[in-house]
């Protein structure tokens, strides 16, 4: 540091020594805030921000900068004023003297001292800023006072935070070096400056805008008379969402590389902000989304409005107020006993109970027992007569799932009953009425257990009276997302979860994943992943959806061999596995139908009897 002549304040106060502030910046700010250049924090009649001192390389300029706040130069009122040595300045209540010479002040050695200085100052404002932030509720007051506090720290005369919608810039905050909104912000912007930001997505100064080789014949600035600009893109994860735009006509040149820095700051905080309140609006529209799309496409307890499901839905409608027996199929997983419920829940036995029975779960020696009911005595440990799940759904509806797995000597005593309408208790001789509807449920090929001599086939005929097939999640389209949208929402708010959403790569990986396990095994996963997630969106990871595990994207000609194989195949079991038929319905050769069984080992043998000609 070197002692040197150099501009300066004197503040003569009334109790203790006097205070000296150097005078050698662009802009120095008055007032009682502590982030102004001279902050007289003990000062009456003060404004937080009253004034300022301009130096254009030639003079001192003095203006006021909160029109509440006096300002008097040597006695007179003044508004502006240019400062000669010697000169009274009096803020509020406070008298100043101005000196071109003061051999007390320490001035900055070289200009790096000078960009400290500018960065320490920037870094107080932001960490004020972030007090400030801690107390603002909405968007609009957080951007707000974001960007005063960028005004203030660069010094600069008017802020504008622009953002893009669908891709061209819309003024959102416009202030004034006064904190006061500009509703005309838009006409003090230079088109020419923003979009080169925009277009390069790097920060910008422009010392002389007027003068400038690269602006000074762009319209914008000729009729703004611009002088000091500056800009910096506001990024969120790759994303532009807008720029800070700053400026000051009054001097040139007065930012600099530091000031850049400090604006950068201010712009990641910025796009911090506005990147937080986007996900949150999108939040909030994703939930208003949810709740018209789920009236539209909820059925019961359902979801979804792919075609398939709609058609299972329509059938429901139709069959559940008769007593018609309902055969569900379709694979683990994919909602069979919410349907038989919806059935339930529909028909006119609604106020009578549901009973479910998992015959897969019920051990064979049991399975009577458990189903008709027992007498005491009936075998050991049957020391209580007692009714079994048929007596239980007396005049409501009996939910049979797994219906598949139930033994074949149990099936028949099974058909007697549906048949007769008629229970008779293990131990017992004596017959009892029963009034039920059944509803079954199996996830194997029951036809293809039949001809295994695995399920009777007349057994099958009495309950398969309305089959409701359900599509596997894979095949229902967009559901898996309105599904999972539904199961977080749900969760989160059940396990207290500050989860709130998903990243759309997350998304992309629930649409493309098979879904082995269908609805039951989405929902598990999210549950996991609200449970252990510790972020607020969840990813594909917290899913276990990394990319090893969603389906490989196959060749176009391997997916048309594969649809050729299946179609070739159906069409080969449609007509009992005549190939020289199947050839002649589909048009092409006796050996394409060969060259298909060649490979496929799987492939349905002619019935006996039918010539392979």
């Amino acid at each position: 540091m070197l002692r040197a002549s150099m501009p300066s304040l004197k503040w003569m106060k009334d109790e203790g020594r006097p205070q000296s502030f150097s005078v050698y910046k662009k802009i120095t700010s008055i007032g009682r805030a502590g982030g102004n250049d001279v902050a007289l924090r003990d000062g009456a009649g003060l404004a937080d921000y009253h004034a300022q001192i301009v130096f254009d390389g030639k003079e001192f300029t003095l203006s006021e900068v909160d029109r509440k706040g006096e300002l008097r130069i040597n006695g007179k009122k003044k508004r502006r004023g240019k400062l000669m040595h010697g000169d009274r300045i009096t803020v509020g209540e406070v008298e100043l003297s101005f000196s071109i010479f003061d051999e007390t002040s320490a001035m900055p050695s070289d200009d790096d001292e000078g960009d400290l200085e500018a960065e320490l100052a920037g870094l107080r404002k932001l960490h004020e800023f972030s007090e400030r932030l801690m107390g603002s509720t909405s968007l609009d007051e957080q951007l707000a006072a974001l960007m005063d506090a960028i005004i203030e720290v660069t010094h600069a005369a008017r802020g504008f935070l622009i953002l893009l919608a669908d891709g061209q810039p819309q003024v959102t905050v416009a202030r004034n070096l006064r904190q006061q909104d500009l509703p005309e912000g838009v006409q003090h912007l230079s088109d020419s400056i923003l979009q080169k930001v925009i277009q390069s997505r790097k920060p910008l100064i422009v010392s002389d805008a007027l003068h400038d080789t690269q602006f000074k014949t762009a319209e914008s600035v000729m009729n703004l008379q611009l002088a000091s600009v500056m800009c910096a893109p506001l990024i969120a994860q790759g994303q532009l969402l807008g720029v800070l735009y700053v400026g000051n006509d009054s001097v040139r040149g007065l930012f600099e590389e530091s000031s850049l820095d400090v604006l950068t700051i201010f712009a990641g905080q910025a796009s911090l902000i506005l990147q937080n309140a986007l996900l949150l609006d999108q939040l909030k529209t994703d939930r208003d989304q949810l709740a018209e799309q789920l009236s539209d496409r909820k059925f019961g307890d359902i979801i979804g409005s792919c075609t398939p499901l709609l058609d299972v839905f329509n059938k429901v409608e139709k069959v559940a107020t008769t007593n018609i027996n309902v055969l569900v199929t379709g694979e683990t997983g994919t909602g069979k006993e919410l349907i038989a419920r919806e059935l339930h829940r529909r028909s006119p036995r609604v106020d009578d109970p549901f009973v479910v029975v998992n015959c897969g779960a019920i051990p064979e020696n049991l399975m009577e027992s458990e189903l008709f009911g027992h007498v005491r005595g009936a075998f050991t440990g049957a020391v209580a007569t007692r009714n079994g799940k048929f007596q239980a759904a007396d005049k409501g509806t009996l939910f049979l799932d797994e219906i598949g797995e139930m033994p074949v000597a149990l099936q028949v005593k099974l058909l007697r009953a549906l048949q007769e309408k008629i229970v008779i208790k293990v131990g017992d001789t004596k017959p009892e009425e029963v009034d039920i509807r059944v509803v079954a449920a199996t996830n194997r090929d029951l036809e293809e257990e039949i001809q295994k001599g695995n399920f009777r086939e007349d057994l099958y005929y009495r309950l398969n009276v309305v089959n409701l097939h359900l599509p596997p999640l894979r095949e229902r389209g967009d559901d898996v997302v309105l599904l999972a949208k539904y199961m977080l929402q749900k969760y989160s708010e059940e396990f207290s979860s500050k989860v709130k959403g998903f990243t759309p790569n997350a998304l992309i990986a629930i649409r493309k994943y098979d879904w082995p396990g269908n609805v039951r095994q989405l929902e598990n996963r999210i549950k996991k992943a609200i449970v252990l997630c510790d972020k607020t969106l969840i990813g594909p990871e917290d899913l276990d959806l990394f990319a090893e595990a969603l389906k490989p994207i196959q060749t176009l000609a391997q997916a048309r061999e594969d649809f050729q194989r299946r179609y070739i195949l159906e069409v080969l079991e449609r007509n009992n596995g005549n190939r020289t038929k199947t050839a002649r319905d589909l048009g092409v050769d006796p050996r394409t139908i060969f060259r298909y069984l060649e490979r496929e080992p799987d492939a349905p043998e002619p019935s006996s009897g039918v010539s392979r000609e």
